[in-house]
C-alpha cells in the first residue's frame, strides 16, 4: 500500500528513538479528577514508522449494528495482547519507558496494544470511553502513541461542558489518566480537509479495553 503522508518540518531525526519524558510532559487538569498528559513529538523519527506499521500490523475491518442496520467501522483495527509482539522494536521501548514514568501513578505496566488505522478523513472514532473492564469503575490510564499526519482528537465531559482538542500525529504521545474514562469522552472526527493516513497505538494497564 503506497502511502501519501506530509513528513513532519519538525521531525528530522535520522533514526527511530524516543525522546526524553521528564520534564517535557505537560499534564492538563480536566473536571471530576481527569487528567491529560501531552508530549508532542515523543517519537523521534517517527514518519519512517509507518510504512511498517500499515505493512506488517494484521488490519482487519469490522462491521456493527447501529440502531436498525449493519455498518462498516470507518477504520481499520487490530489487537495486540501483550505489546511485546508488535511489529516495531521503538513501541517496545514506549511501552517500557511509559511503564516507568507512570508507575508512581498507575502502580503497574502498560501491556496490551489496541491499533487503529484512519487511512483519510473519512475514518474516524465516535465518542467513547474506554470503559469495558476495569476502566469503567476504576481510575487508569489509555496511552496513545500517533504516527503520520495528524488528526485531532477531541475530549468532552459525559453531561456536557466545555471540551479541548489535541492534533495527534508524528510521534506525538497523549495520555488520559485519572477518571478521564468514566468522566470523559473522547473522539478523531471525521474531517473534509485532504489528510493524509494515521495510525494510533493505544497502550493499557490488563483489563482495560
Amino acid at each position: 500500500m503506497a502511502l501519501a503522508v506530509q513528513a513532519s518540518l519538525l521531525d528530522l531525526a535520522d533514526d527511530v528513538r524516543l525522546g526524553a519524558l521528564g520534564g517535557r510532559v505537560r499534564r492538563t487538569l480536566l473536571a471530576h479528577g481527569a487528567w491529560v498528559d501531552h508530549r508532542p513529538g515523543w517519537v523521534e523519527g517517527s514518519d519512517s514508522v509507518l510504512d511498517t506499521l500499515v505493512r506488517d500490523i494484521p488490519w482487519r475491518s469490522e462491521r456493527r449494528r447501529m440502531y436498525d442496520r449493519v455498518v462498516d467501522v470507518p477504520r481499520l483495527i487490530s489487537w495486540y495482547d501483550d505489546a511485546r509482539d508488535l511489529p516495531v522494536p521503538v513501541l517496545v521501548d514506549a511501552r517500557a519507558a511509559l511503564s516507568a514514568y507512570y508507575a508512581p501513578e498507575l502502580g503497574e505496566p502498560f501491556v496490551s496494544a489496541g491499533c487503529c488505522f484512519y487511512r483519510d478523513g473519512r475514518d474516524s472514532v465516535a465518542w467513547h470511553g474506554d470503559t469495558i473492564g476495569r476502566g469503567a469503575t476504576d481510575d487508569t490510564m489509555v496511552a496513545i502513541v500517533s504516527f503520520g499526519s495528524p488528526r485531532t482528537l477531541a475530549l468532552r465531559p459525559r453531561g456536557g461542558g466545555p471540551s479541548l482538542t489535541f492534533p495527534l500525529g508524528h510521534g506525538d504521545l497523549l495520555v488520559m489518566g485519572g477518571s478521564c474514562q468514566r468522566t470523559w469522552e473522547h473522539a478523531v472526527p471525521k474531517t473534509s480537509r485532504a489528510v493524509g493516513p494515521r495510525v494510533s497505538i493505544q497502550l493499557r494497564p490488563a483489563g482495560v479495553a
